[in-house]
């Protein structure tokens, strides 16, 4: 994975990271949190994947009860994000 240097600047009382456009995210909110080693992760938050889908498998009568019962079951039992070593 590449390492860049980027710039840190004020925006308010708040700073913020000028992201190059190597690493361009695909969303509008992240999370941050900071590890014991002082490092900062962001994880990007996406919105509900697949609502206009669910909408038109819903008008169609293609998503039933059961269908969305077994969405939940799976969403549910997923995996949690693994913690890694910082490289």
């Amino acid at each position: 994975m590449a390492t860049l240097t980027t710039r840190v600047f004020n925006n308010g009382n708040s700073q913020a990271v000028r992201i190059p456009a190597e690493f361009k995210l695909d969303t509008d909110r992240v999370s941050i949190t900071r590890n014991e080693a002082g490092d900062l992760i962001l994880h990007p938050l996406r919105g509900p994947r697949g609502a206009a889908l669910m909408e038109v498998l819903q008008a169609l009568g293609e998503a039933d009860a059961d269908f969305l019962a077994a969405l939940e079951t799976e969403q549910a039992s997923a995996q949690p994000m693994q913690e890694r070593e910082p490289l």
